[in-house]
C-alpha cells in the first residue's frame, strides 16, 4: 500500500464517521514564538483543545506536517527522521476512550476500510498511573473486549504513557499500538521481552491515543480540563514501514525516489540517509517561507543543510544532483501540500547556502588550526559548531588526522546547556496561538489585520499575508511584495492604521463556510487550506469597514486604546517576500 493510499484510507475512514477533514497547518506556527515548529498534530488545536470552539465541530481528522530535531543525531538508524506526517484524528469534547481506541483497532486491522494489519502481531501499552492519574484500567478492558489478550498489554509510567506538549498546556495519559516486524522469532509474552523487542526495533510504534483531560502549568499536572478529549497520532513513514514490509522507513515510497538520487553523493549508507531526510526537511521548510539564518527557524534550517553538505563524501552537493534530489522531493509532495511547486525557488535557497558554507569552512579550518595540539576541548568544539557552522563529526574528522582527540563529552554538556536555556525561554506557551493574551499581545494581534489591509491599499492587491509572528513588544508580518518600500509608501500605510484607531472602530466575528467567506472578499493567508466553517474578523462596520478576514481570534473589542502603530523595519524575508517589524506605542 503506498503513502499516497494510506492518507486517503485514513482521512476516508474517519470522515465516515462524522469527521471533518481540516488542512495541515504550516511548518511554522501562526502567531506562536514559543516554538519553533509545528512539532505534533495537536499544537495548532491547542485552542480548540482547552475548550475553545472549532468552527469545523467537534470531530476532526487531518494529516499534519511535522518537524523536529531533537533526535538529529539518530537520523540514519530505520526509524528516525526530521520531517514526519502525522496522521491524527480529534475529539473535542465528543467522544472519548471506548470510540478512539476501538476505531484505532478497525482502522488498523480492517481489510475493508483500514490497513489489514494482523491483529496476533499488535502489542498495546497503557499507562500504570501515580498521583496524577490513576492507573488506565478502563483502556486495558476496552483492549480485552476487542480480542487483544492480557499478555500483550502492558502498563509502563509517564515516560512511555503520557503526553503533553510541554510544561504547559493539555495533556493526559496515553495507548500506544505497536507492531511486530519479525513474528517468525516467536510470540513475546512479557513486559521484558517487550521492552527489549521496542529497544532492537523489533517490534514499531504504528498509533497513540492520548486521552487529553488534564491540564500542566509550570512542568506540573494541575488539574483537569473542562472537557475531555482525545488527540491520536500516527506517523506515515512508520506506517508505510510496515505496509510496505520494509525494516527502515528509507526503503518506503517516500524515502525511495529521494534515496536513489543521493547515492552517488556519500558511500556510506547512513551519510545517504542523512542527506536525503535533511533537504527532504530543507525544502519543506522553504516551501512555508523559511530562509536559512543564525536565528531560530532560519538557524535549524541552515543547520540541516550544512548537516546535508558535510556528510556527502566531497563536501559538496553538485547542481545538478541537487536539482534531481529537489525535484525528488517535490514530486512526491506537490499534489500533498501547498507551495511545493516552486523547485527553482528550492535550489536556488539550498545553492546560496552551500555557497555560503563553502565559506565559513574555509573560516572554520583555519580557526581549526589555532587550537590546541593536546585535543580540542568541548567548548572549543561547540565555538566550531555555533559560529563555523562544524558539526561534531566534522571536527573529529579533522582531530583525528591530526591525532588529537575531541572532548566529546565536554561538547555534549554545551550543547544540552544551550539547549536548556533556548528550552526554558520557549517550551510550552500555548495561548490560543499567541505568546500570550495580554492586552498587548492581542493588540498586536488586531494591528497585522489593519497592517495586512493597508499595505494592501497602498501597494497593491498583489500583497498577501505570508506569515506573522506576534509577542507583547512587537509584531512581525510577512507578505508578498517584490520590492522594498519607499519612505512615502512606509508613512502612508502607518498614517491609515493610525487613522483607524483614531476613529475607534468596533472589532466583531462571524462565523461563516469557508466559501461564503471568501464569495463576501475575506482575506485569507497565502497558501493555507481552511476548514469548512472559518471565523471572519471585521473591523468596523457598513461603510466604515476597514478589514475583513479570516482568523481564529483573539482581538481587541475596538480599535481606540490600542496605541500608536510604528513601522520600526522593512527588509526582505525571502524571494518574493517582504516582512515589516512594528510596535504599538
Amino acid at each position: 500500500m503506498t503513502s499516497d493510499e494510506i492518507r486517503k484510507r485514513f482521512l476516508a475512514f474517519f470522515e465516515a464517521r462524522n469527521h471533518t477533514v481540516i488542512p495541515s497547518a504550516s511548518l511554522v506556527p501562526e502567531n506562536d514564538p514559543s516554538v519553533l515548529f509545528t512539532t505534533a498534530g495537536m499544537q495548532p488545536l491547542v485552542p480548540y483543545l482547552l475548550g475553545q470552539e472549532h468552527p469545523a465541530g467537534k470531530r476532526l481528522v487531518n494529516v499534519q506536517k511535522c518537524v523536529r530535531t531533537q533526535d538529529i543525531e539518530e537520523v540514519g538508524d530505520a526509524t528516525h527522521d526530521t520531517f514526519f506526517e502525522m496522521l491524527g484524528n480529534w475529539s473535542l469534547g465528543d467522544y472519548f476512550k471506548k470510540d478512539a481506541i476501538t476505531w484505532s483497532y478497525e482502522f488498523l486491522t480492517s481489510k475493508d476500510e483500514g490497513l489489514g494489519l494482523d491483529p496476533n502481531r499488535l502489542y498495546v501499552t497503557v499507562f500504570e498511573g501515580d498521583e496524577d492519574a490513576p492507573k488506565d484500567e478502563e483502556s486495558a478492558e476496552i483492549w480485552k473486549s476487542l480480542g487483544i489478550p492480557e499478555e500483550r498489554i502492558y502498563f509502563l509510567g509517564k515516560e512511555d504513557n503520557w503526553w503533553s506538549p510541554g510544561d504547559n498546556g493539555p495533556c493526559g495519559p496515553d495507548s500506544e499500538m505497536f507492531y511486530d516486524l519479525r513474528p517468525e522469532v516467536g510470540p513475546i509474552t512479557n513486559k521484558e521481552e517487550f521492552k527489549k523487542a521496542d529497544d532492537q526495533s523489533r517490534v514499531v510504534e504504528v498509533w497513540n491515543d492520548v486521552f487529553m483531560e488534564y491540564e500542566k502549568k509550570d512542568g506540573k499536572v494541575t488539574g483537569k480540563l473542562t472537557q475531555q478529549n482525545v488527540d491520536t497520532g500516527a506517523g506515515l513513514e512508520r506506517l508505510a514501514m510496515v505496509m510496505q514490509d520494509k525494516d527502515n522507513i528509507f526503503d518506503t515510497d517516500l524515502f525511495a525516489g529521494i534515496m536513489k538520487e543521493v547515492e552517488g553523493l556519500a558511500s556510506d549508507t547512513k551519510k545517504q540517509r542523512i542527506i536525503a531526510d535533511h533537504v527532504r526537511t530543507a525544502v519543506l521548510l522553504i516551501s512555508d517561507g523559511v530562509v536559512p539564518s543564525n536565528t531560530e527557524q532560519g538557524y535549524i534550517l541552515r543547520r540541516l543543510l550544512r548537516r546535508a553538505i558535510f556528510n556527502t563524501d566531497n563536501k559538496e552537493i553538485p547542481e545538478e544532483s541537487l536539482a534531481a534530489i529537489v525535484g525528488a522531493i517535490v514530486f512526491k509532495y506537490e499534489a500533498v501540500y501547498e507551495n511545493m511547486q516552486n523547485t527553482s525557488q528550492f535550489i536556488q535557497v539550498i545553492q546560496k547556502e552551500q555557497e555560503a558554507f563553502k565559506k565559513t569552512l574555509d573560516q572554520g579550518l583555519k580557526q581549526f588550526e589555532k587550537m590546541g595540539s593536546d585535543g580540542i576541548s568541548g567548548k572549543e568544539a561547540f565555538t566550531l559548531f555555533t559560529t563555523y557552522g562544524f558539526p561534531l563529526e566534522l571536527t573529529q574528522e579533522l582531530a583525528q588526522e591530526e591525532g588529537i582527540e575531541v572532548d566529546e563529552e565536554g561538547f555534549k554538556k554545551e550543547m544540552r546547556e544551550h539547549q536548556d536555556k533556548s528550552r526554558s525561554g520557549a517550551e510550552g506557551k500555548f495561548k490560543g496561538g499567541l505568546a500570550d493574551t495580554n492586552p498587548k499581545t492581542i493588540a498586536y494581534h488586531t494591528a497585522t489585520h489593519l497592517l495586512h489591509e493597508a499595505l494592501r491599499r497602498v501597494l497593491g492587491d498583489h500583497v498577501h499575508q505570508r506569515g506573522s509572528n506576534i509577542t507583547s513588544e512587537r509584531l512581525r508580518f510577512d507578505f508578498s511584495h517584490t520590492q522594498k518600500m519607499t519612505d512615502e509608501e512606509k508613512q502612508k500605510v502607518e498614517d491609515m492604521i493610525n487613522e483607524i484607531i483614531k476613529k475607534d472602530l468596533p472589532v466583531s466575528f462571524t462565523e461563516m463556510s469557508t466559501g461564503v467567506a471568501f464569495e463576501s472578499g475575506a482575506l485569507g493567508e497565502f497558501g493555507v487550506k481552511y476548514g469548512d466553517k472559518v471565523k471572519v474578523y471585521s473591523v468596523g462596520e457598513g461603510d466604515d469597514r476597514f478589514s475583513y478576514e479570516i482568523c481564529g481570534g483573539p482581538h481587541v473589542e475596538s480599535t481606540g486604546a490600542m496605541g500608536t502603530f510604528k513601522i520600526k523595519k522593512e527588509e526582505a524575508s525571502s524571494a518574493g517576500v517582504r516582512r515589516i517589524k512594528a510596535t504599538l506605542e
